[in-house]
This record gives structure tokens, C-alpha cells and sequence, in this order.
């Protein structure tokens, strides 16, 4: 049987029909076969048959049943082997996946990064009179996809379509819950709009058919919106808040970063 064995794991489906398919007519043939033996023993007459070919004809019969129900057999355990692989397969590969999203959150700066990066944008940006722009995302998960497991692979997508809607200097932060922020170096406010369109579009690719998370967002701009590194951070907290999620831990600053974000925000 090992020459049968060798089946596509994509033509599975396939394969079981025809499985059927053979059960079925060999049922239909044996049962129209002894339809017709019984016919012509009820109402013909009756043909001579010596003892040998009585021996013959059983025998075939006793060889053919056995072999055929060990093939239909042999086939089925062929079938659920393939099965249970693929569905183990299956079972790894979301596990992969799982494995990989969760990586890509834990890679991906955090509030203390974005706030190293935001004073040295910021300071770079009102030296040479520059705009800098914020663009904050909040992810939720829709209904039903609540446990954690599924949260952090929704996050997961939404950062991994996040990254792909990115420029070489933009840069991307992930503060827990769901919550992303985009820092957008020289980018005025009717851009940082323009960007936003982007990345909702690759949001909504990430999202699929089904809606597997939800997502708004928010833009800050300076000079537009703000007038200091210390706004922008605000800026932050407020729509973390406001969208009911925890405040990601501060970075302790020493003495000296909070003379230089003073003198920064002044």
C-alpha cells in the first residue's frame, strides 16, 4: 500500500470523494449483482452449474469482499493520518505566527525611547524651526477576540502594518494595550493627515473582511498643536486615557535630562 500512499495533502478533499465514490459503486454493483442472482433463481429457469464453478465463483466472492473492505480501510487511516497532520501543521504555523507577532511588540521602543527621541527631535526641531508631528494609534480588539492570546496577535498585525506604511526616519513606539505612536520628523500637519490615510489603509488590509480590531487615531503637531516636548508627551497620556488605557511607566530621569527637557520645553 505504500505505492497509494503518496497523497497531496491539498487534494485531500478530493481524494476522500473518490474514496466514497469506489465504496458507493462497489456497493451498487454488489447489490445489483445479487439482485439478478436472486432474480434468475425466482422466476428463470434454472441453469446448471457444476460444483466446480459453485467453488469458483465463492471463492472469488470470499477473496474480493475481504480484500476490498481491508482497502477501504487502509484508506481511511491513510486519510485521518493526513488529517491530524495537517492539522498539527496547522496548529504549529499559528503558533509561529503567534511567536513572531509577540517578538515584534517586544522589539519595538518604548516610552522611555520615545521620550530619549521626542527631546532631541524637538530640540532639533525648534533650533532650525522645523514642524514635528505625533501620530497616535489606539487597537482594539473586536469582540471576541478579548483573551490575550488573540489581543496580542491583533496588536501584532496592526504594528506589523504600522511598520509597513513607515519612512526611514519616522519612528514607531508601542506603550502596551494596544497603543502605538509614530513620530514624524519635519512633517507639517497637512502631511502628518496624509500619512494617517496611509496607515489606516494598511490598518484596514491588516483588519481583513472579517474586522479583527478596531482603530482610531490622532494627530499633534508642533507649532500647530503644541508648543513644547512636554505637551506632545501630554498629548500621549491624555488619549491614553480618554481611550482607557493604563499609562505606560515613566523613565526615571536624572538631574541633569530634567534641567534639559525644562530648558527644551521653555
Amino acid at each position: 500500500m505504500k505505492f497509494f500512499d503518496h497523497i497531496d495533502p491539498g487534494a485531500l478533499d478530493r481524494r476522500m470523494w473518490q474514496l466514497w465514490f469506489l465504496a458507493l459503486s462497489t456497493i451498487l454493483v454488489l447489490a445489483t449483482g445479487l439482485a439478478l442472482m436472486m432474480y434468475a433463481v425466482l422466476f428463470s429457469k434454472p441453469v446448471e452449474l457444476t460444483e466446480g464453478h459453485f467453488t469458483t465463483l465463492f471463492t472469488a466472492y470470499c477473496v474480493l469482499m475481504p480484500l476490498l473492505v481491508g482497502y477501504l480501510f487502509d484508506r481511511h487511516i491513510v486519510i485521518k493520518h493526513l488529517r491530524r497532520k495537517i492539522a498539527e501543521e496547522e496548529h504549529q504555523l499559528m503558533n509561529l505566527r503567534f511567536e513572531a507577532r509577540a517578538n515584534l511588540l517586544d522589539n519595538l521602543p518604548g516610552i522611555a525611547h520615545f521620550q530619549d527621541r521626542l527631546a532631541m527631535e524637538f530640540r532639533r526641531a525648534s533650533r532650525a524651526e522645523q514642524p514635528v508631528s505625533l501620530v497616535i494609534v489606539g487597537v482594539k480588539p473586536s469582540v471576541g477576540r478579548s483573551n490575550p492570546a488573540e489581543a496580542t496577535a491583533v496588536y501584532g498585525d496592526a504594528a506589523k502594518a504600522l511598520t509597513r506604511k513607515l519612512r526611514g526616519e519616522d519612528s514607531l513606539y508601542h506603550f502596551g494595550q494596544g497603543a502605538f505612536a509614530i513620530l514624524l520628523p519635519r512633517v507639517q500637519t497637512s502631511i502628518a493627515h496624509r500619512v494617517v490615510e496611509r496607515l489606516e489603509e494598511g490598518l484596514r488590509d491588516a483588519a481583513g473582511p472579517n474586522g479583527q480590531f478596531e482603530f482610531e487615531n490622532r494627530v499633534t503637531n508642533y507649532p500647530d498643536h503644541v508648543a513644547s516636548a512636554r505637551d506632545i508627551e501630554k498629548a500621549v497620556m491624555d488619549f491614553l486615557s480618554e481611550t482607557g488605557r493604563k499609562h505606560p511607566p515613566e523613565q526615571a530621569a536624572a538631574p541633569g535630562d530634567e534641567l534639559q527637557m525644562k530648558a527644551i520645553s521653555g
